[in-house]
């Protein structure tokens, strides 16, 4: 009788300290690129037209929209320096009426990165288990520190844009971070290797004329009816695999 007691104890002990492992849902593939970009928003080297277009169609928050309102896509490479996305954007108004970075940033036109480096999954509203960098137009970078607070990690993310007529294209460099980063400490960024993976996921934050966001399109879908969880939550990120 012990010994099943204990036998059980033992089990039940087992599944309480288990970890739950985030479930790969969007698994992307990235290409190898020898060189870096030059972030300049333009995509003139040879490698982006190689690479597939993925797609930043899954509706977060608001209602329906058109084509000339709003229409995305990306690429992303990597090289052990960090990961690099060509996005582009077709949307009639962009919109950056908030001066100051650290106020209202998500309800301006920006696009919004979400990178969890060792793909665990989790929560992070308020910690560095992962990043929600928001990538406004006039490249101020800002993400909820553990302190409660936003900050600018314009250190960690490099972007140009450039647009013609109603089409917006971004050409951004992403330092990778894992968890134990510090702001002001001097911690490096992960050195990326081949088979890595990492969770990820994009989004668009539209404003045309409105007080607050009209739209919040991202690259994953959500299930549930409250879809804007990326900011909070790692696990529904998609999965990023390295390869070379």
């Amino acid at each position: 009788m012990k010994k099943g007691f204990s036998t059980l104890l033992a089990i039940l002990l087992l599944c309480c300290n288990s970890v739950k492992e985030k479930e790969d849902t969007l698994i992307l593939e990235v290409s190898y690129i020898e060189k870096s970009p030059n972030i300049d928003g333009k995509a003139s080297e040879s490698f982006w037209s190689l690479i597939d277009w993925n797609p930043l169609d899954q509706n977060w928050i608001g209602g329906p929209y058109v084509y000339d309102d709003f229409n995305g896509r990306y690429k992303i490479a990597w090289n052990e320096q960090g990961l690099y996305l060509l996005v582009e954007i077709t949307d009639d108004v962009l919109l950056d009426k908030t001066e100051d970075p650290l106020k209202l940033w998500w309800n301006d036109d920006c696009l919004e990165i979400f990178v969890d480096e060792d793909n665990s999954g989790g929560l992070h509203q308020y910690s560095h288990n992962a990043f929600a960098y928001h990538v406004a137009l006039d490249g101020n970078v800002v993400d909820l520190a553990p302190d409660k607070t936003p900050k600018l990690y314009n250190d960690h993310v490099q972007s140009v844009h450039t647009t013609t007529d109603n089409v917006t294209t971004w050409e951004l460099a992403i330092k990778v971070f894992d968890e134990d980063f510090v702001k002001g400490s001097g911690v490096e960024p992960v050195t990326l290797v081949p088979e890595k993976k990492i969770g990820f996921a994009l989004a668009y934050c539209d404003n045309d004329t409105s007080t607050e966001r009209e739209n919040f399109i991202g690259s994953v879908f959500v299930p549930g009816e409250d879809k804007n969880q990326g900011w909070i939550n790692a696990d529904i990120f998609g999965t990023l695999i390295l390869k070379k």
